[in-house]
């Protein structure tokens, strides 16, 4: 079974309900299309009926098993707007700012979650991950006990003997700029913890560098072999090792050559990246060269699942990145 047909029978054995905001972007309601014969989940989308509803006609797609909520029309909208300003107000939020800034759809969307009448949320295919993001910090926060908020892609690859059958996860590639090794190390068991949830399997981490096991010397090498140590002080049962050099992360011969003794033996299934620029970097080669299917990124940390698309996605990711979102959505 595919990796995204297994992630959707997951999902149907407890359905939830999932918010799409960008109700007007096409690409939205081809995936809503998809899933009204996927059935695996429900879904709300947030903005006006008649304009949601014209461009599916247009586009002969079906959405008419999803929910459509217009914030203006809402009966939870002054709840909604309460809620918002209580939470904000110690920020300089007004009432009347308040009253506004409920009339997004990402917000009003991420407000539905917090207030329990949806149980994840899905954008970014027209926003930036920022404008995802940003409400989701501020109403939901971040789940107990964790320290740092992150984000992370699965990445299912055609024709691979690396991995999980071809199947990785890579973090962070849409949140950190340049964490540092503290933070770089919570990134590293935050993504642990979501592999096993989203894949089912035992993580192999690979704490990646342009050095592996000292060969060059550098603060930035020093970054990556520190966090590696301190992810395996906070979780002593993570297999994980670092610094390594992607080729020494998943190829068995190259690691007995460049890391012998290494206790993930080439073998990693999660990739954590040193800084944004080289996960985000990444993901985006493998997605395009290898055409691997990208799923996110998807956020890790929050108190609710709210996820994130690349706005170069297809209709196909958002319903991927909507199934991965019910699974986390379950675990919670």
């Amino acid at each position: 079974m595919a990796f995204i047909d297994d992630i959707k029978q997951r999902a149907k054995k407890e359905i939830k309900t999932i918010v799409l905001p960008e109700a007007t972007e096409l690409r939205t309601l081809k995936a809503v299309d998809i899933m009204s014969k996927d059935e695996f989940c429900k879904q709300i989308l947030i903005g006006n009926k008649n304009e949601i509803s014209k461009i599916a006609e247009q586009n002969k797609l079906d959405i008419s098993k999803a929910e459509i909520i217009d914030p203006k029309e809402s009966k939870d909208y002054n709840e909604y707007v309460n809620v918002f300003y209580e939470l904000r107000k110690h920020k300089g939020i007004t009432e009347e700012k308040a009253k506004e800034i409920m009339l997004d759809p990402i917000y009003f969307g991420v407000m539905m979650v917090k207030q329990g009448k949806a149980d994840g949320l899905v954008s970014g295919a027209a926003h930036s991950t920022a404008d995802t993001l940003r409400p989701a910090l501020q109403i939901l926060k971040t789940a107990p006990e964790t320290k740092l908020v992150s984000s992370f892609v699965v990445m299912v690859v055609p024709n691979c003997e690396y991995g999980e059958n071809g199947v990785f996860i890579f973090s962070d590639c849409g949140l950190n700029q340049n964490p540092n090794a503290d933070e770089l190390s919570e990134i590293a068991i935050s993504t642990a913890k979501s592999f096993k949830q989203i894949i089912g399997k035992e993580p192999r981490i690979a704490m990646l560098s342009y050095s592996t096991k000292g060969s060059a010397k550098a603060e930035e090498v020093d970054k990556v072999r520190i966090a590696t140590e301190l992810a395996k002080e906070k979780e002593p049962e993570l297999l994980i090792d670092g610094e390594l050099q992607l080729d020494a992360a998943i190829i068995p011969s190259i690691a007995n050559s460049k890391a012998p003794g290494s206790p993930i033996k080439g073998q990693a299934n999660t990739l954590i990246f040193p800084d944004l620029q080289a996960g985000n970097i990444g993901y985006k080669i493998v997605e395009r060269l290898a055409k691997a299917e990208a799923y996110g990124p998807i956020c890790q940390g929050m108190a609710k699942p709210v996820n994130d698309l690349s706005r170069g996605c297809k209709a196909e990711d958002i319903v991927g990145v909507v199934a991965i979102t019910c699974v986390q959505a379950q675990g919670m």
